[in-house]
């Protein structure tokens, strides 16, 4: 039982305004805009967008900071202001082939069509602080240009799908369920495990896809695309008669390619797990994908080992971080009667015990 605190209001409003001193911080220190945390501080923004359900930059931004740099409390917040917003219709599927793409690699093919595009990344950087970054004003090296990617970049799945050698995706023609307006419920079919995993907590999800390559859950493939860049975003306009672009978007995407010696069902062939995040964000990317591989165990006919992973209902109730924070925290609010209850139980208990050993020793 929970019981409220009264008299308590004045106290409230006083934490309230430390926090928000404590927000600002030294007064003597420029405050930190929204448009620096949205361009110095981007792969914040794109994992509060990401967990959040919710495109927008500089909300994610705002979040950030009013959370005082703490990323789930910015989910929070960005989840709490989109159910306010109202919803006049929906979008059509991103074509992410037609994706400009800044970032485009593949561990599967050297020489695919295209080329490898390293773009920004942090996997060829040392792990050393700069400490120039602590010199502050001073503008980095231009880099060079990059040259024009192609308009249209094919997936390498493709080119194994035209051997007919990794088995072919589903129709995808139907209207999937949205996670965000009707509440999870099981068996959930795999457009509704990727919406739950696109929102799902980073470190989370990562750790699962970690023990799925340690062996929990037989998984180890190959990442045949990453790709990050921009996508139009267009909405069928019934009046217009035509599709309009709305604007576009910065994805993540990966598809990973995974060894499959057959089933029952299914003959070998190259199966796949696939991710796709707002925003620059290809660690959590990649471990939606190995996931996502690793849940569809049941529709490839293979065995389930009884890896955390391959538990669809285990894995899609806590990766949600937001609900996951909610059921920690909630500890904190007054349990007074719960534990005045459980006290007494514990005295009673005692009494009991000693009272027992008392006649056991007078016998």
């Amino acid at each position: 039982m929970y019981v409220a605190v009264k008299g308590g209001e004045r106290a409230i409003d006083n934490a309230h305004a430390w926090l928000a001193e404590e927000r600002r911080g030294d007064l003597g220190v420029a405050e930190m805009s929204i448009a620096q945390i949205r361009e110095q501080l981007a792969l914040a923004v794109a994992r509060v967008m990401a967990e959040g359900s919710l495109y927008d930059p500089d909300l994610a931004a705002l979040a950030i900071k009013q959370a005082r740099g703490d990323l789930i409390e910015a989910v929070f917040l960005i989840r709490a202001y989109r159910t306010t917003l109202p919803r006049f219709g929906a979008s059509l599927p991103v074509e992410t082939d037609k994706m400009a793409c800044d970032r485009r690699i593949s561990a599967t093919f050297k020489d695919l069509p295209g080329g490898q595009i390293l773009g920004p990344t942090f996997d060829y950087t040392h792990r050393l602080l700069d400490f120039a970054l602590a010199a502050e004003g001073l503008a980095p090296a231009p880099a060079p240009q990059a040259a024009a990617a192609p308009d249209r970049l094919p997936h390498v799945t493709d080119f194994l799908a035209r051997e007919d050698l990794i088995q072919p995706e589903a129709d995808g023609s139907a209207t999937p369920r949205d996670l965000t307006r009707e509440p999870l419920d099981f068996p959930a079919d795999r457009p509704l495990r990727l919406q739950a995993l696109t929102r799902g907590d980073e470190g989370f999800v990562l750790s699962m896809a970690y023990s799925t390559q340690r062996g929990y859950g037989r998984n180890h493939p190959f990442v045949g695309e990453l790709r990050i860049g921009r996508v139009d975003v267009e909405m069928d306009i019934p009046e217009l008669g035509f599709a309009i672009e709305l604007g576009e978007v910065v994805l993540t995407e990966c598809e990973t390619v995974n060894q499959f010696m057959g089933s029952k069902t299914e003959p070998p062939q190259f199966t796949r797990g696939y991710g796709l995040v707002f925003g620059q964000s290809e660690r959590k990317a990649i471990s939606m994908a190995l996931v996502d591989r690793a849940m569809r165990w049941e529709e490839l006919g293979e065995d389930n080992v009884g890896a955390p992973a391959q538990d669809q209902e285990f894995v899609l109730y806590h990766s949600d971080n937001v609900q996951a924070t909610g059921f920690l925290e909630h500890i904190k609010l007054p349990h007074y009667v719960d534990f005045q209850s459980e006290l007494e139980l514990i005295r009673r208990l005692r009494a009991e015990a000693a009272a027992s050993q008392t006649q056991e020793a007078a016998e």
